[in-house]
């Protein structure tokens, strides 16, 4: 028979050989891996950028060689993707120092023997805001900016407001 019958008892010196089961392991969640500090991944990884800004010239020189228009816009969504990318990139590199130069702020206040303090989330949002004011003063584009979050607050209101036909 091709199977082995169940009635049959074991025999006591059974010669078991166990296969090695391969484990498979994720190294974003393993020990081994190492831990994550974003200082040191930017610093290992810096070469990247160079590459990334090579990338995004040669796609501009396709974008104004290109005559296709369904090419163009393919070259014109990577392009867009490319340049949020490295601007959400730069927005996380300025609030991971912001965040630096508050801890450091923190050490030195503890060094002269003060309490710590930490701030909290709304506080840091505060502070946040108000560096973005600054820099759209700085760059002239404040009155602007300020007027499309007017129009914009404007329709919210608009839309909570009740309307003609309900009344």
């Amino acid at each position: 028979p091709l199977e082995m019958s169940a009635k049959k008892p074991v025999p006591f010196l059974r010669q078991v050989v166990p296969v090695r089961k391969k484990v498979q392991r994720d190294p974003r969640f393993d020990d081994l891996s190492g831990e994550y500090k974003p200082e040191i991944f930017m610093k290992t990884y810096s070469f990247l950028d160079s590459i990334k800004k090579q990338e995004k010239e040669m796609v501009q020189k396709q974008l104004k060689k290109c005559r296709n228009v369904e090419q163009k816009e393919k070259l014109q969504r990577l392009l867009n993707r490319m340049t949020q990318q490295e601007q959400a990139q730069k927005k996380q590199q300025k609030l991971r120092e912001r965040e630096l130069s508050l801890k450091r702020q923190q050490r030195e206040l503890a060094k002269q023997g003060k309490k710590p303090f930490f701030l909290k989330k709304s506080e840091k949002r505060k502070l946040e805001l108000a560096e973005k004011y600054g820099e759209l003063k700085r760059s002239g584009k404040l009155e602007s900016f300020l007027n499309k979050k007017r129009k914009r607050n404007a329709i919210k209101d608009k839309r909570h407001l009740p309307s003609q036909k309900n009344l």
